[in-house]
């Protein structure tokens, strides 16, 4: 470190530094110092190769030997100090990247998960049930308060005989009985690691509920291992949705390639699923932990995310200059406190509950260029405050991505709110119970959407759009988005009702689910009610929803609540695999027009024989008029072409002899 003395600077060396004397001369007088890190005394020293200034030097005198080895000693001595201080960052971004499965710790967990009593009978009559699927009955039954035989007897008397003797529908019963017994946002036992590989065994087990042969109990008796599996598609989109905060219906899909993207789509490896639950409780825990002392506002708020670091400043563009602050997400607004010395700025606000809020990708620099595209444009409507915020990411527009996939799914809430939600202060909220609790619903699925790109975002393993992973955003972009957030209103704001209401006539009152299907109420599986009079978006009026809501009954299968049902499908779930398949049938002829944008239209032999169609047409009517094979046809294009050619020139031929004649 350099510290100036009067019009000098003075070096401070760290011992790292090597230590090599140097001669010089000054005014006609040799001098030689020794520039030397070491505080022992000259007695102590070793000796090293001086090389002193002189008139004359004899090249002849150094020692290339001694030169040689002395240089090799401080090259050694340099690498590894090198190594001393760089060795614990490399260990400490290793240690956050991959999770040690090997520890003593996670093996005893491990091991107690796998060393459970079987009484559930492996022996059925579609195979002996595997290994995975006993631990994850026998675990889940004993979590519900009796053992596997007792579930096993239980779920064969709720069930019709077919059912009954599928080991994946007695997974599926285990594990959603106990998920149902929970309605917090965020599954407390999410916290546990034993249950966050049972999850991950009930998941195999849902994949490969059978065995070839009888597994012996003693199996698990040597060292546990799931090295090398991996957690298929369809099973995370059946189990992993039922969880609460772990994922939803609507991008469950998106959710399983973005975290498969670390196997090469193989699938989910243990690794990764344990890292993924640990980044959600790390969010949810620092929500719960962070203070609102600064922001008196945030009181009535729900906080979602932060933004106020460092490495990663955020800049607001006014008037082309870029105030750093730190800025806070909330589930109404935005919040911008600059780094202001003298104060006087205080922090500000802009709405995002409006219906005319808007958010835009945009680009930023100085003197009003457009050089960095790594901002966001926030406007609460036209003629409203707007903000230009830029995200400073020098790895490239990730975190930009990020908050703008954020921020459109809060704009995007509000929308869904005002057109699938009750008004403010609609009395026949208290018709209806639990309809009260249905826009904290709303509000909670958007967070819990927030929460998992936040953890995505961590993990590095983010999609090329992040809006595929926030549902409402997402669903506003799709097809068929509006009838999954019909089904997501129903599932929000439905439930028993609470009040009788009386028929047109005002002489019957009934309150049964009959009663309501008259006046065009909707119904979830559980015999929830959804109001007629809630029904405020154009959506609910197309054909695709009276499609839809005229199939809504169960087909099979048994009913635990409106999130969960065993053998069949929700209400979510059908709506959610329809859009998906109309999503993909978009997306593959989105791709063959991007492949032929970018290779040409000439390389794409299918596209350019489309465009060139109607010539073709043309060129064959042509020629069967040529060939006279329908001489009608014929005939009638020559008198119309002759009809044309004479209108056309009898105006010129006239004046031209006219002219002639008065020549003459």
């Amino acid at each position: 470190m350099a510290q100036r003395v009067g019009g000098l600077k003075r070096l401070k060396l760290s011992s790292a530094t090597p230590d090599f004397p140097i001669g010089f001369r000054c005014d006609g007088v040799r001098v030689h110092r020794r520039c030397s890190f070491s505080r022992n005394c000259a007695s102590n020293r070793k000796p090293r190769l001086r090389i002193v200034a002189q008139k004359k030097w004899k090249l002849n005198d150094i020692d290339t030997n001694v030169v040689q080895e002395r240089f090799s000693q401080w090259v050694s001595k340099s690498q590894k100090i090198l190594s001393d201080v760089t060795s614990p960052l490399k260990k400490k971004s290793q240690s956050l990247k991959k999770i040690d499965l090997e520890d003593q710790q996670d093996f005893e967990d491990l091991e107690e998960l796998l060393t459970v009593e079987q009484t559930v009978r492996s022996d059925t009559p579609k195979g002996f049930l595997s290994f995975d699927a006993i631990i994850s009955i026998e675990q889940f039954s004993r979590m519900n308060g009796i053992t596997g035989k007792k579930m096993q007897d239980i779920f064969e008397t709720l069930v019709s005989p077919a059912l009954s003797t599928d080991a994946r529908y007695l997974v599926e019963y285990c594990c959603f009985r106990f998920l149902s017994r929970d309605s917090s946002e965020f599954h407390p036992c999410l916290k546990e690691p034993a249950f966050q590989r049972l999850i991950f065994i009930t998941m195999l087990a849902w994949a490969n509920p059978y065995c070839k042969e009888r597994n012996a109990r003693n199996d698990a008796s040597g060292k546990p291992s799931f090295q090398g599996r991996f957690v298929g598609e369809e099973a995370f989109v059946r189990i992993a949705p039922a969880i609460s905060g772990l994922a939803d219906r609507a991008t469950v899909h998106n959710l399983f390639k973005a975290l498969a993207t670390a196997t090469d789509q193989k699938g989910i490896s243990l690794e990764i699923w344990l890292a993924y639950i640990q980044e959600l409780v790390k969010i949810h825990e620092g929500r719960k932990s962070h203070q609102t002392t600064d922001f008196p506002q945030l009181s009535m708020e729900r906080l979602l995310c932060m933004a106020a670091n460092r490495k990663g400043p955020v800049l607001k563009w006014e008037n082309n200059v870029a105030w750093p602050g730190k800025l806070t997400l909330t589930d109404k607004s935005l919040y911008f406190e600059p780094v202001d010395i003298k104060g006087s700025k205080g922090v500000l606000r802009l709405d995002l509950a409006g219906d005319k809020s808007t958010v835009e990708k945009a680009k930023v620099g100085p003197l009003g260029f457009s050089l960095f595209d790594s901002a966001v444009s926030v406007s609460s409507g036209p003629g409203l405050a707007t903000w230009v915020l830029e995200f400073v990411d020098l790895g490239g527009e990730l975190r930009r991505d990020v908050w703008h996939a954020i921020i459109s799914e809060v704009i995007a809430l509000h929308t869904f709110l005002r057109e699938f939600g009750p008004g403010e202060g609609d009395k026949s909220l208290y018709q209806v119970f639990g309809a009260k609790k249905g826009k904290e619903k709303a509000i909670t699925s958007a967070s819990n959407c927030i929460a998992r790109l936040q953890a995505l975002q961590y993990m590095r393993n983010l999609p090329d759009d992040p809006i595929k992973l926030v549902q409402f955003s997402f669903l506003q972009q799709v097809a068929y988005g509006d009838i999954v957030c019909q089904t997501l209103a129903v599932n929000f704001w439905g439930g028993p009702l609470l009040t009788k209401v009386a028929d047109k006539r005002g002489d019957i009152a009934r309150a049964s689910r009959e009663s309501y299907e008259t006046f065009d109420n909707v119904s979830d599986l559980d015999g929830s009610v959804y109001l007629k009079r809630w029904m405020r978006s154009p959506s609910w009026g197309s054909t695709a929803s009276m499609n839809f809501w005229k199939n809504s009954s169960l087909r099979q299968g048994l009913v635990l609540s409106k999130h969960l049902a065993v053998a069949d499908l929700t209400l979510v779930e059908r709506a959610t695999e329809t859009c998906r398949q109309k999503y993909k049938v978009v997306e593959k002829t989105q791709a063959t027009i991007d492949a032929a944008t970018i290779k040409g239209i000439p390389s794409n032999i299918d596209l350019f024989k489309e465009l060139i169609l109607p010539l073709s047409i043309t060129a064959t009517e042509f020629e069967k008029l040529r060939c006279w094979e329908e001489p009608y046809m014929t005939v009638s294009f020559l008198a119309f072409a002759s009809t044309i050619i004479f209108r056309l020139v009898h105006r010129h031929v006239i004046p031209c002899i006219s002219c002639s004649l008065h020549s003459e």
